[in-house]
């Protein structure tokens, strides 16, 4: 997997205006932050890479299973909140992942959950966080 170098330094600094956020719905969202998920699967690719703000849907998303070994909790999921941030290194069309299903999979690593989740409503595609919530970032981060 290409980009798999991007500094640390990049996904550290959360107050950047570039940071941008993903709804995803449950439990993928908590998957990514507890469970290993290491690819997004999207219909459409980003040229987007950094920090990556996971926002949790209103709903589950349901009739799918985790892959073998991964399970989920129920009781631990959050809807409509900002849950962490992961660095999005990669978007690629194959991938050895147990997660991926394509047809595009973004490549995502280091997790880091909020100390709390950060309620509000999410967006369709990829979105900016507002200077306020990257304030709030930065602090459930620490």
């Amino acid at each position: 997997l290409g980009g798999e170098g991007t500094p640390s330094d990049a996904f550290m600094s959360v107050d950047e205006e570039g940071m941008r956020a993903l709804t995803v719905k449950q439990p993928w969202a908590w998957a990514i932050l507890y469970a290993g998920k290491d690819i997004e699967n999207r219909g459409w690719r980003t040229r987007y890479r950094g920090p990556l703000v996971i926002h949790s849907g209103a709903r589950l998303h349901e009739a799918r299973k985790m892959p073998r070994g991964a399970r989920a909790v129920p009781d631990d999921f959050v809807f409509s909140a900002m849950l962490g941030v992961v660095e999005l290194v990669d978007v690629v069309e194959r991938s050895r992942s147990k997660w991926f299903e394509g047809p595009f999979g973004w490549v995502l690593r280091n997790p880091r959950p909020f100390s709390r989740p950060i309620p509000c409503p999410g967006r369709l595609g990829l979105w900016q966080p507002t200077p306020s919530q990257l304030r709030v970032i930065s602090r459930r981060l620490a």
